[in-house]
């Protein structure tokens, strides 16, 4: 698989954010999320990504 998916603290240890500030950019769509079952996974490729968008804005 190409793509892998990240749990939420996974994420929260890439941004270096806590866990209600990712959880409030998948509520706001700025960051790609998907539910399996109960368990909300981010694609890694969502993240690199957000972090882009993140890093063309500020230039």
């Amino acid at each position: 698989m190409a793509d892998e998916l990240l749990t939420v603290p996974e994420v929260m240890a890439r941004l270096k954010l806590g866990r209600s500030a990712v959880y409030d950019l998948i509520r706001t769509r700025q960051l790609v999320s998907i539910t399996i079952g109960r368990a909300r996974r981010v694609p890694s490729d969502a993240v690199r990504a957000f972090v882009a968008i993140r890093l063309e804005e500020a230039a």
